[in-house]
Parts: C-alpha cells; structure tokens; sequence
C-alpha cells in the first residue's frame, strides 16, 4: 500500500470528469472526492486538505466561493481553479483571493500535471513529488 504526504480536495460536480482526475492523481495523493463545493466544506472541515482542485461552476457554490470557505479552515492550502468560463474578471477574483492558478478546459493532462508540480513545490518545496508529477 502506498503511503501518501499529502491529501488532495477534488470537487467537481461533473462525476465523470471528477473520478477522471482522481484517477491520474491516485499515485501521487490520498484523494478526498466532492460533488459540490458545499461537500467539499463539509470533508474539509474532517479532513487535511494540502491542495484543492475545485471546478468553478458548480451548484450553489462556485469552486471560488468554496475555496475562500476553505481558507478559513486550512490557511494553507494551494488552489487551482478550473472553468470553460474563463474572463479577466475571474482572473482578478482568483488572484486576488490568492488562488494559485485558474486552468481553462477543457485542461490538459500536461497542464494538470505541471499547475500542480508547481503547487506543490512552491508551497511544499517537495522537490521528489515535483519530479515525480512532472515526469507522470
């Protein structure tokens, strides 16, 4: 069984596309999966959480919002935003509530792979799991 550092919050309300990220991300996290961004709080608030991938539009509340909720419980915890939706206003609302990135879909494996290889190291600076997403 493979021991894992850390644990990522993966909330999309697309099942199909959740369980596809969760999937490509298995080797490397233990994974924490929701539906909505208010499930997304409830696990968070049982669970640490060391990176989030939230998908933007989802009911009631948006990848942005949950995210905000989120920092409430865990200060730490790097962010990577996910919409078809992608504006400059959106842009500035995640960078100002200090999202790590936004990625437009539809997303690339390559451009998963490298938005969270960064994550990671920027705010872990776990060199070995950078090296490991950069070359999965």
């Amino acid at each position: 069984m493979t021991e894992y550092t850390y644990q990522i919050l993966v909330a999309d309300d697309d099942d199909a596309f959740r369980r596809a990220l969760c999937e490509i991300f298995s080797p490397f996290f233990r994974l924490i999966e929701a539906s909505s961004g208010e499930e997304a709080m409830d696990l968070a608030a049982r669970e640490e959480v060391h990176l989030a991938l939230f998908d933007m539009h989802m009911d009631r509340l948006t990848g942005l919002e949950a995210f905000k909720q989120l920092k409430t419980l865990h200060v730490i915890v790097p962010c990577i935003l996910m919409t078809a939706d992608y504006t400059e206003a959106l842009r500035e609302d995640a960078e100002q509530a200090e999202v790590f990135t936004v990625l437009r879909k539809p997303v690339t494996r390559h451009d998963l792979f490298r938005s969270v290889a960064c994550a990671v190291e920027s705010v872990y600076h776990d060199q070995e799991l950078t090296h490991r997403l950069l070359c999965g």
